[in-house]
Order: C-alpha cells, then sequence, then structure tokens
C-alpha cells in the first residue's frame, strides 16, 4: 500500500529529535513543487482548502467530501507526506469517525482534529470558543477508533492557549494525550515561557502554529520536544498575487512576451512529469501522442 511509507515517514518525523517546517500545499503542483525542494512534509490547511476550492473565507464552508477529494489530488501527484487541517471533524464525534475513514482512504499521513465549536452558532458573537472537555476527548477518541491502519497520526490540536490560558491549554493537552493521540498541536504559543510549561507537562509530540517570533529557532523548538512547526500559508498567498499582476499586466496591454516571472517550459515539464508521460507513451501507446 502506497501510503503507509509516507505515513511511516511522518511518525519518524515524531519520533526523532529535530523540527521541522512542513511546506504549506493547495494542490498537486504545489505539492509537487515542496517535494522536489525536499520538503519532509506538506500541510494542508482548512483555511487554504476554503479559498483553493471554494473561494470563500475560513467560516467552516467547506464540506467534507470536497476537503477530502483535494487532500486526495494531492496525494496521489506525488510521494509527499501530507498532514491536513481537518478542522473539527465536520460535526460531532460520530462525524470526526466519518472524516477520518474519509481522509485515511485519500493518503493522507496524518489529521489535526480540534476542540474549537464550530461552526459559528448563532448569537454566539466574535472570537473562538471552545468545546467542552470531556467532548473534545470524546472526539479524540472518536478519531482513533476510526482509523484502519494505525500508522496514521491523530493530532489533538487547541486554541485553548489564546482563549482560556495556560491552565485550560495544559489540562486538554494531558487528557488528549491520555485519550490516545499521537501528538498535540498548540495554536498561538507566543512566548518561551509558555512553550517550557507546555513542553514540561507533555509526554509526547509537539506540533506548533502562529508562534511569537522569538521562538523561531528550530533547535529550540526541537528541544523542547517540538516536531513539526508551521510557517503559515505564503505559497498560496504568493500565487494569487502573481495571478493577480499577471492578468492586470494583460488587462492593461502588457504584450505576452514581455511578462515576467513565468514558468519556464522545462519546469512545466518537469514539475507535470512530463518525462514519465513519454516514457508511458512509448511503452504502452508506441509512442503515440510524442
Amino acid at each position: 500500500m502506497r501510503w503507509a511509507e509516507r505515513r511511516e515517514r511522518f511518525r519518524a518525523i515524531l519520533e526523532g529529535k529535530t523540527c521541522v517546517h512542513p511546506a504549506s500545499v493547495f494542490d498537486p503542483l504545489s505539492a509537487r513543487i515542496a517535494e522536489d525542494l525536499g520538503f519532509e512534509l506538506g500541510m494542508f490547511a482548512g483555511s487554504i482548502a476554503s479559498l483553493a476550492v471554494l473561494g470563500a473565507p475560513d467560516q467552516t464552508l467547506i464540506t467534507l467530501s470536497e476537503f477530502a477529494e483535494q487532500a486526495h489530488r494531492i496525494c496521489r501527484a506525488g510521494a509527499l507526506p501530507l498532514l491536513v487541517d481537518a478542522d473539527h471533524g465536520y460535526g460531532n464525534a460520530l462525524n470526526v469517525m466519518r472524516t477520518v475513514e474519509e481522509l485515511e482512504t485519500a493518503g493522507i499521513a496524518a489529521l489535526t482534529i480540534e476542540d474549537t465549536s464550530l461552526p459559528q452558532a448563532y448569537g454566539a458573537g466574535a472570537g473562538v470558543k471552545l468545546i467542552a472537555l470531556e467532548e473534545g476527548v470524546g472526539k479524540m477518541k472518536a478519531a482513533l477508533a476510526a482509523r484502519r491502519d494505525a500508522r496514521l497520526a491523530v493530532v489533538g490540536r487547541t486554541s485553548a492557549l489564546a482563549v482560556n490560558g495556560l491552565d485550560d491549554a495544559l489540562a486538554r493537552g494531558r487528557a488528549y494525550e491520555a485519550a490516545g493521540v499521537d501528538a498535540l498541536f498548540f495554536l498561538g504559543v507566543r512566548t518561551r515561557a509558555q512553550l517550557e510549561a507546555l513542553a514540561a507537562g507533555c509526554r509526547i509530540p509537539i506540533v506548533l502554529g502562529g508562534v511569537g517570533a522569538d521562538l523561531n529557532d528550530r533547535d529550540l523548538l526541537g528541544a523542547h520536544g517540538v516536531r513539526i512547526s508551521l510557517q503559515g500559508h505564503q505559497p498560496f498567498m504568493a500565487a494569487v498575487a502573481a495571478v493577480h499582476a499577471t492578468m492586470k499586466a494583460l488587462r492593461v496591454g502588457t504584450a505576452p512576451a514581455k511578462l515576467a516571472n513565468l514558468a519556464s517550459a522545462q519546469q512545466i515539464q518537469q514539475l507535470s512529469r512530463d518525462a514519465d508521460y513519454a516514457r508511458w507513451n512509448e511503452s504502452f501507446l508506441g509512442g503515440a501522442g510524442k
């Protein structure tokens, strides 16, 4: 099974001693770019999925099937292990089970399940709100029970640090660890003191997102049990800016031959794996199509 080796590589990251920055990917070509550049891991975020698939803001509008289909497109494009942001599991604990089933089938290496109350309830007002700790534990247990391949990693994610403070973040981390998750994802760690407290209170690998500037040190993170630290989703934003600039230039009359910063024919051939298709044409179609 081709997904097994990717899941084993992801677990090797968790079991290692260093911290890696994953590549933020959003489609097959971006995943191939990351793989060709030597990234150990890809990350497919819910916010980026909403933009790439729907052109919509991150308001829990994308469906599980839409998310899983895009994840599968990314996975089948190469051999990059993929960590995905499965949000709240698209519903309650039973929905979490369905989410794990669909994403495991899509070929991902790992997924995060968070304890944010989603989607926003009527009259709830602004700001992030969390579900009860007991419900969060139930979701983690459901995710673990639903996987068919034990190599698939389940990561318990919480925004408790920013919402309720360090004590609640530690309580939730310990409870999700006791439920059996493979790693803990803490959002909003801003200071070294916060990192040290979380590292001291957890025995399993840590994933971070949105860290403070003084924590942008992989050696420091690795020494405190952090195995994955997200850097944001700049590749998608850069792609949007590049498309906008190119279309604007064409709209105002720039000649196509004068456009700058375009992918070369050689680069497109590499990313589309043109040489593979040429070989397959020769082997199976007698050279047809070339």
